[in-house]
């Protein structure tokens, strides 16, 4: 029952993709969760907690896959990939005092040619 709403609201969410990202930016400058699933069960007209399941267990999904290393796509918007940062000097900009960075994994946003697009439209 869970797996049939959430195909039913991800072809909503696929058809109005526009409008959802519209609506998202006259909501605020800064897009939350609760930002993400009322405007999925506004846009979407589901339930307001199967919107929120479906947007957490959306969001879980996303951040197991990089945590396995695994890169995500999501199209019309970019993909998240996880990168090695080597470890490096750092220095502390009040005191000047140098300190080891150590090696760690990021995530990076390398957006899509639409996102881009929109980006330099701005």
């Amino acid at each position: 029952m869970f797996f049939a709403r959430a195909i039913r609201l991800d072809r909503i969410l696929s058809s109005s993709y526009e409008l959802i990202i519209l609506e998202m930016v006259r909501l605020s400058t800064t897009v939350t969760r609760a930002t993400l699933c009322e405007t999925a069960q506004s846009v979407g007209g589901v339930a307001r907690s199967d919107a929120a399941g479906i947007c957490e267990r959306m969001i879980e999904l996303i951040g197991a896959a990089l945590a396995e290393g695994e890169t995500v796509k999501l199209t019309g918007f970019g993909t998240l990939e996880v990168r090695s940062r080597a470890e490096r000097i750092g220095r502390n900009p009040r005191t000047g005092e140098e300190h080891t960075i150590s090696t760690r994994r990021v995530v990076m946003l390398v957006p899509s040619a639409s996102l881009r697009g929109k980006l330099g439209k701005s």
